[in-house]
């Protein structure tokens, strides 16, 4: 192969594992041993309050269809900060060898998930788009672009995730296409893309590529006129100074010469601290860095039970486990066959019966899953650190 990228096929006949796997197969089998497990994915034993958001749940399912297991998992777009996410039940070789595959799934994109909601809830009333796919191998954009969606984000800008996963990109213009133009050519440039772009294409105006950015701007103001939709400052931390400064001085001389209704967007390595001091003087923003580069949930996968009795690690809980959500937002966990929280309502659902799946997946159903678990649970409240 020319791209070192694990193959579709690699990963559904378990070949993409860790080696000890295998090993472990070939033992079990040479001692004629197979049994009944229960084994669950987990981060933390117990509820911590930090809470992270369940991604990846869509590749993992069909991972797992067709072989001869029981699954239960939350839904996607659950926030959990503790117990089982996921449950196998069934013999042990018949997803032994996925385990490896099975949590890369899991873990990566809940944390780009995670990270993605943090963005979300930093500028609630703000368009926020994912920019990050260049920070990635181009093997995952599609995992990172669907899961930054699950976590609130409103658009995507890989063109090939976003085909793969049924959304349209968005973008309009890097500093490359200025530079081509030339210094002092920047009318140029973006009077070519206005002629070039279709229709429905937002006339979005990039100014800080050689001046500073109120001159880019009023320019680009003058150039466009009420073609242009929105302005964008992607300068880089080490010119911008006072970056809430600047925008505001942007947002003046828009309003001053009548083009109010022009958006001003801002990207360039921007978190959610950034998106709560910006929120109320930008329209929009583009987050790359925060939402790609998310460190993993650290996921284990472990067995909790064999043949019908308690069973686990040194450091984890036997037993089959259920947890549950209680009105004030409070996330528990419990032996499963036992009564839960009065007041709580059980979160893992079928996924797969005997293999056969028994649960769709929605990019929007998980999404909405994630901000109404967010109101619930009082996920990284959304003040500015002024207030």
């Amino acid at each position: 192969m020319t791209f070192d990228v694990i193959s579709e096929s690699a990963i559904r006949d378990g070949s993409a594992t860790d080696a000890y796997f295998q090993r472990t197969e070939t033992t079990l089998e040479h001692a004629g041993k197979n049994p009944h497990v229960v084994a669950e994915v987990t981060a933390d034993q117990f509820p911590t309050g930090e809470f992270e958001l369940l991604a990846g749940l869509k590749d993992a399912a069909h991972l797992l269809e067709g072989l001869p297991v029981d699954v239960d998992a939350l839904p996607e777009g659950t926030l959990f900060d503790g117990g089982p996410v996921l449950r196998i039940e069934g013999e042990y070789l018949d997803f032994a060898r996925y385990e490896t595959s099975l949590l890369g799934f899991l873990s990566h994109a809940s944390g780009v998930g995670t990270a993605a909601l943090e963005a979300r809830r930093a500028a609630p009333d703000s368009e926020v788009l994912s920019f990050g796919a260049r920070h990635v191998h181009p093997a995952i954009a599609a995992m990172v672009e669907r899961s930054a969606l699950v976590g609130g984000l409103d658009g995507i800008s890989h063109v090939a995730a976003g085909e793969l996963i049924g959304r349209e990109a968005s973008g309009t213009m890097p500093h490359a296409l200025l530079i081509c133009f030339g210094r002092g050519n920047q009318e140029d440039a973006w009077r070519a893309f206005d002629d070039a772009a279709p229709e429905d294409v937002p006339r979005v105006a990039l100014c800080d590529t050689y001046s500073d950015e109120k001159d880019e701007v009023i320019r680009a103001v003058e150039a466009l006129g009420d073609d242009l939709d929105s302005v964008r400052l992607d300068t880089t931390g080490s010119r911008r100074g006072d970056f809430r400064h600047i925008v505001r001085e942007v947002r003046w001389e828009l309003d001053v010469r009548g083009h109010g209704d022009v958006g001003v967007f801002l990207s360039g390595g921007l978190g959610p601290d950034d998106l709560r001091q910006l929120r109320d003087v930008a329209d929009g923003f583009g987050v790359g860095g925060h939402v790609s580069n998310a460190d993993p949930v650290d996921f284990a996968l472990d067995i909790v039970e064999v043949e019908g009795e308690p069973a686990a690690k040194r450091g984890k809980l036997s037993g089959k486990k259920d947890v549950y959500r209680t009105r004030d937002g409070g996330h528990h966990v419990g032996l499963a066959g036992r009564p839960g929280p009065t007041d709580g309502t059980p979160l893992l659902e079928p996924l797969l019966r005997d293999g056969e799946l028994v649960r769709s997946f929605d990019i929007e159903d998980a999404a909405s899953q994630a901000a109404d678990d967010a109101d619930s649970v009082g996920f990284r409240d959304d003040r500015s650190p002024s207030e």
